[in-house]
């Protein structure tokens, strides 16, 4: 299957689960939606190429107190970047 193929194929179910999930929100079955937000990262992840190493290092950066300095050995991607 063609590479363009697949990727229009993965964004169709993303925006199918992303419909899914506001209406789990939406009718309050908020576990439900949680769990369907995983599957969405995941998938996004795929489209996005982005290794779990490199959403680990994002989250770390969020979650630290310490100003967001990326230091020169450890440059993530430009959509990982964090703004503020």
């Amino acid at each position: 299957m063609p590479v363009a193929n697949t990727e229009e194929r993965l964004l169709a179910l993303l925006a199918t689960l992303e419909e899914c999930q506001a209406f789990l929100t939406d009718r309050a079955n908020t576990e439900t939606a949680r769990l369907l937000s995983l599957a969405i990262l995941e998938l996004r992840m795929e489209l996005h190429k982005v290794t779990d190493s490199e959403l680990k290092a994002l989250c770390d950066m969020i979650a630290s107190d310490e100003p967001v300095q990326e230091p020169p050995t450890r440059q993530l991607p430009p959509y990982l970047r964090l703004i503020k």
